[in-house]
């Protein structure tokens, strides 16, 4: 039956009965009957809404002084938090909370219905207000009893942010409770806007999220010190606390919650496309802010704002060793096994820190100068190699490599690769003794020859990386150096280049990789030197390769057991390292989101030439490149395994080569003409011209069969003079895109669904962003 809106003794009891836990709100309101009052009786589920609402608005306006007060808000945030997603999925249901109430105005007279606030606002504002109000969510910072508590109006936010760090030097006194409180609110806040989860992805930057516009819009007036709290929440964390073994079994961390869903909120706030952002905001008008000075007005949204506009070296520091701090948390080793709290929201974290590089480019050139950016690679690595046999954790896969990518296209990044690996995280990986460049070609290798079907579209990504940071690398060791060269060998079989349109691009990055360390590093490269001799034959092949028709088919036909000759030629790669697990594949019955297709490298990256004073300019694009076609299709299902073949349709690009009458794509004469004479052998071919006979020379007159002495003797070798003139250094820098946008949109709210269990917020509703599978 419809209930009045003035029937409080009924309305009441939803909040006002005794303390609940937003677990109990869940288990006592079933979905079902969510959905059947929204059905059935609309105007009940509106008044419930409206009622919960006005609650949180008189709890914000009084400041909750009395144990009563904040009990009813925390039990309206409960609620809310449960009801939501269901007014979400139903697209009829969606404007509800940015229509406004009748006689809900701000006095509450009717006169006042013109400007009343859509439901909506008056929540996102109440929820900023109970964030910083003393007693209850803040430590209050009146001393004497008798005076009256502080007027939540009067009260400045900027001196109750929550912890020190970013902006604020005061570091408050602990606070379960408080903290608790925080956890609900952000909780609900994260809920609303989770809005985005129940729309189809697309990649129109227009349809930006509403509740996150006007939340990090100039209307919240405690937008600054909101978006420090949680900054520095999350970057001051220290999950191993005093590192007392064993000290987060004994009592729980209420702090490790609130971090959690600090980071989740921070992250969705800053959802945002830079790509557009050359346009004064995001729904066309200019709002000035109050931190405008001489820089063009940045974003509308603060939250974006804020974050680009941090620039003090020790903000920066503060920044990078919280995020490195957490991200190499579960990678720390102890003797006692599970003596040390090992977080769980490593994936926010690397959403987080690609944020703070994209929006913030000082912050990015503070990470590269120095060896703290290794701090950053080393648990990126350990993740990447971690997870690729797990096809849930295809999305961190993304995205670990995406941040490499972002960082391989600064110079400094291939520099800092050279310093000695000597930490020695248990990796699943080779016993090498070398540098982080090392440890970055050793993990690549094993992604690409030992990771799942579904990483194929990432290995451009993983060999542009290797390109860009090529230049640099001073000095390979032979471990690192036969990895490249199995690559090469893997990918330049004749079935391999022939059985899809794309495949010889990666043999065009490799060889890349060879010239640039050739013409740039050749002093201290005497290994992969060493290397490049002894498989002399797989660069013959290449240059040899067969073009005619017949050669082709018999090509085509001989695909092997495995696509790759593995060949073990080092016998010490048998040995991992200590400590180590091989990465498991997913548990039956993971649940995992589906991702939208990444943009093809061509898209991801625009090319930059550095010239001698190592300054960077970008290159028109030139047709004759052999350009990256291949671009992969609008999305693809995480469903099927991802097929090179299957998930090209037809090309309107495809130049040089046929479609038969099936529409499968086939190899012609002219398609491999095409790229083979362009394959860049020349600086490698005339090294062999060179090196071979010499060394040959050696092992006859000495009869040497001792590779050290071979290579005692490259490594004081020369070719000054004998190579075709040094080739400009190629940088392929990462550009935003709206393509990767929607990506990063689509994996963010992917891993707060998978990771809000308890209580499980968005389970069993009509999502429509991303869909969820069972591995």
């Amino acid at each position: 039956q419809p209930v009045e809106a003035t029937d409080d003794a009924f309305w009441d009891q939803f909040w006002a009965d005794t303390a609940t836990s937003v677990q109990d709100v869940f288990a006592l309101v079933p979905a079902a009957e969510i959905r059947a009052v929204r059905e059935e009786s609309p105007s009940n589920l509106a008044t419930l809404c409206y009622k919960a609402v006005e609650k949180l608005v008189q709890g914000a306006e009084s400041g909750c002084h009395t144990e009563k007060e904040r009990q009813i808000v925390l039990n309206c945030c409960r609620l809310l938090t449960r009801i939501l997603p269901y007014i979400f999925e139903d697209p009829d249901w969606r404007g509800f909370f940015w229509s406004t109430v009748p006689g809900a105005g701000r006095g509450g007279g009717d006169e006042d219905d013109e400007n009343a606030r859509p439901l909506a606002e008056s929540l996102l504002l109440a929820v900023a207000d109970l964030l910083f109000c003393p007693d209850f969510t803040v430590q209050s910072h009146r001393r004497s009893t008798v005076d009256t508590a502080e007027d939540i109006h009067s009260i400045d936010s900027c001196e109750y942010i929550w912890e020190a760090g970013v902006g604020f030097a005061h570091s408050p006194q602990p606070n379960y409770i408080h903290d608790l409180n925080r956890t609900e609110l952000l909780k609900l806040l994260l809920t609303c806007f989770s809005e985005a989860m129940y729309l189809p992805p697309s990649s129109d930057s227009s349809n930006a999220n509403p509740w996150v516009q006007f939340f990090c819009s100039t209307e919240n007036r405690h937008a600054l010190p909101l978006f420090t709290s949680l900054l520095n929440v999350v970057c001051a964390y220290d999950p191993v606390g005093y590192g007392i073994p064993y000290n987060h079994l004994l009592f729980s961390d209420y702090r490790e919650p609130l971090v959690e869903e600090a980071a989740q909120v921070l992250i969705v706030t800053l959802d945002y496309d830079s790509s557009t952002s050359s346009s004064p905001s995001v729904d066309g008008t200019t709002t000035g802010t109050a931190m405008d000075d001489v820089d063009p007005p940045g974003p509308d949204n603060l939250f974006v704002n804020y974050l680009s506009r941090i620039h003090r070296e020790e903000d920066f520091q503060f920044i990078l060793k919280g995020v490195a701090r957490l991200l190499s948390n579960p990678l720390v080793q102890t003797y006692l096994p599970n003596s040390a709290k090992k977080i769980q929201f490593h994936q926010e974290l690397l959403v987080l820190f690609w944020k703070l590089c994209d929006f913030n480019k000082k912050f990015l050139f503070f990470v590269l100068k120095s060896s703290d950016v290794l701090d950053i690679l080393v648990p990126i690595l350990y993740f990447l190699n971690d997870a690729r046999a797990d096809q849930s954790r295809v999305g961190l896969m993304h995205i670990g490599v995406f941040i490499l990518l972002l960082l391989s296209g600064e110079r400094n990044f291939g520099v800092r690769l050279n310093k000695p690996y000597s930490v020695r995280v248990p990796m699943d990986i080779p016993v090498f003794t070398g540098t982080h460049a090392d440890l970055l070609i050793i993990v690549f290798h094993k992604i690409i020859t030992s990771g799942h079907q579904r990483l194929q579209p990432l290995f451009d990504c993983l060999l542009t990386i290797v390109v860009n940071v090529s230049p640099y690398l001073k000095s390979l060791s032979m471990v690192a150096a036969n990895k490249l060269l199995h690559l090469l060998e893997a990918f330049s079989t004749t079935w391999f280049l022939f059985s899809a349109v794309q495949n010889h691009h990666l043999v065009f990055f490799l060889l890349e990789v060879f010239n640039n360390i050739i013409q740039y590093q050749f002093d201290g490269n005497s290994n992969l030197v060493y290397a490049v001799i002894r498989k002399r034959n797989v660069f013959h092949q290449l240059a040899n390769l067969p073009t005619d028709s017949q050669s082709i088919q018999k090509g085509l036909q001989r695909k092997k057991k495995t696509p790759e000759p593995i060949s073990r030629t080092n016998s010490q790669d048998g040995v991992s390292m200590e400590g180590s697990r091989p990465a498991a594949p997913a548990e039956p019955g993971t649940l995992k989101t589906s991702l939208v297709a990444t943009p093809g490298i061509d898209k991801l990256t625009e090319k930059s030439q550095v010239s001698e004073d190592g300054t960077m300019r970008s290159l028109e694009p030139e047709s004759s490149q052999p350009s990256l076609e291949g671009n992969p299709p609008s999305a693809v299902s995480d469903g099927e395994p991802w097929s090179r073949e299957a998930s090209h349709p037809h090309r309107d690009r495809r130049r040089l080569s046929s479609a038969s009458s099936s529409g499968q794509w086939t190899p012609t004469p002219d398609w491999v003409m095409s790229w083979k004479s362009k394959l860049p052998l020349q600086t490698i071919m005339r090294l062999l011209q060179v090196l071979v006979p010499q060394v040959e020379k050696i092992c006859i007159d000495k009869g040497l069969t001792d590779e050290s002495e071979i290579l005692k003797f490259l490594q004081h070798g020369t070719l000054v003079g004998l190579l075709p003139v040094p080739h400009p250094i190629l940088i392929r820098k990462y550009q935003a895109n709206s393509g990767t946008a929607m990506w990063f949109r689509t994996y963010m709210w992917g891993v707060i669904y998978l990771r809000n269990v308890d209580p499980p917020i968005w389970y069993d509703t009509d999502v429509k962003l991303f869909e969820i599978q069972r591995v």
